[in-house]
């Protein structure tokens, strides 16, 4: 029997656009900045328009139309530190950090920010970024395995006293962390997401973590992964964790202008950029044995977002939006992971426009509704402008 959606508020966190080229790959106007002092602002702006998470992406070479890119810690700690409210997640990769190192850098931001830091473990996917640093590329799997290990040995070194860990990637020897991060009954420690949409990914998720993040998916989609998910954790005796979902958001007074701009991104596609990251993306995933990996079964139009944003389909009116929001809290999803073309004009008409109409359906949630999930929904137009 599935598992009834959450009773709180279906919660919204923002991509930082901490790394150059915006959050589509394509030649468009982005009125947007990878500085620091266009984040502060907008960081201080999302908080106050309902966001209670922003991500900090990372790369650590220019690639793929990220020329440029802020380290993902140091740039989460410096939002953290200009806002009051707002949790920060920082990307982190496993192989390029010792967990150990990690927990003592989380533990003093954690302190800083009274309890607001996060990270996102994430297993790789651009093998040139881990060769041109030494580093081994391991095979799709063993990521996955080397990142539960990761996840294991950072919870251990937040919580316990003389942590133990003996694995085949990290080992840790009788290590005792002070100060620890601040703890709560809630939250034991900080919050720990991770992606992927293979299969590896969604039986870890199960086993470790508190959060798994999916990208861009349609309602059947999300159903699968939230129920694969959903069995790893009862496989482990654990609760599950919850569901964040990746969408590219396009709000607009009507839905012809939402469409337009749509076409308008993919038609101006960096189409050079979009090729170079796909092989890049395709390469580490069809190693999976089930051919479930990231971005396998994702076109050049999906890829212009470069996590399958688009598929989302929130792309429309604000109702529209706001529904299909909530159609997917039914579903399980807990959080939206939001990119946008211009942040903060968006972001503001996101709060002023959209967020209104989802509390008001979830105020609506307890009548008899017909499910969101099942009404038709057509995919995202992303025919070029003036295509029949």
């Amino acid at each position: 029997m599935p598992t009834p959606p959450s009773a709180d508020p279906v919660r919204f966190a923002y991509w930082v656009p901490n790394v150059s080229g915006g959050l589509v790959t394509s030649t468009i106007e982005q009125r947007t900045d990878w500085g620091y002092d266009y984040n502060r602002e907008l960081a201080v702006l999302a908080e106050n328009n309902g966001f209670d998470y922003a991500l900090s992406q990372v790369r650590y070479m220019a690639s793929y139309g990220a020329e440029y890119q802020h380290e993902s810690t140091s740039f989460s700690l410096a939002l953290l530190l200009a806002t009051e409210r707002l949790k920060v997640i920082a990307a982190v990769h496993p192989g390029l950090w010792h967990p150990g190192v990690l927990a003592k850098l989380g533990a003093t931001a954690d302190h800083l920010s009274n309890g607001r830091f996060a990270v996102n473990v994430v297993s790789g996917w651009f093998k040139d970024e881990f060769t041109a640093l030494g580093e081994p590329w391991l095979e799709h799997d063993e990521r996955y395995r080397r990142s539960e290990e990761f996840i294991r040995a950072l919870r251990a070194v937040w919580t316990e006293d003389h942590a133990e860990l003996a694995g085949d990637f990290y080992r840790v020897r009788d290590f005792t962390l002070k100060p620890k991060p601040l703890a709560s009954p809630d939250r034991p420690h900080p919050e720990i997401f991770q992606g992927g949409n293979s299969t590896a990914a969604r039986q870890m998720a199960g086993r470790v973590s508190d959060w798994y993040f999916s990208n861009g998916k349609d309602f059947e989609g999300v159903t699968e992964q939230i129920r694969d998910v959903r069995a790893s954790a009862g496989s482990a005796g654990r609760t599950p964790p919850r569901f964040g979902l990746n969408g590219f958001l396009i709000a607009r007074d009507t839905e012809a202008e939402a469409r337009d701009t749509l076409r308008e991104i993919v038609a101006k596609a960096d189409t050079e950029a979009v090729h170079g990251f796909g092989s890049a993306v395709k390469q580490a995933g069809r190693s999976t044995a089930d051919g479930k990996g990231m971005w396998q079964d994702s076109s050049f139009e999906d890829l212009v977002q470069y996590n399958d944003g688009f598929r989302t389909g929130l792309i429309g009116t604000p109702e529209q939006i706001a529904e299909r929001i909530v159609a997917y809290k039914r579903l399980g999803v807990d959080l939206l992971l939001l990119g946008f073309l211009h942040y903060h004009e968006e972001v503001a008409y996101f709060g002023k426009n959209v967020l209104p109409l989802v509390r008001e359906l979830e105020a609506q949630e307890p009548e008899e509704r017909e499910p969101e999930a099942h009404r038709a929904h057509p995919s995202p137009d992303l025919s070029p402008k003036g295509s029949s």
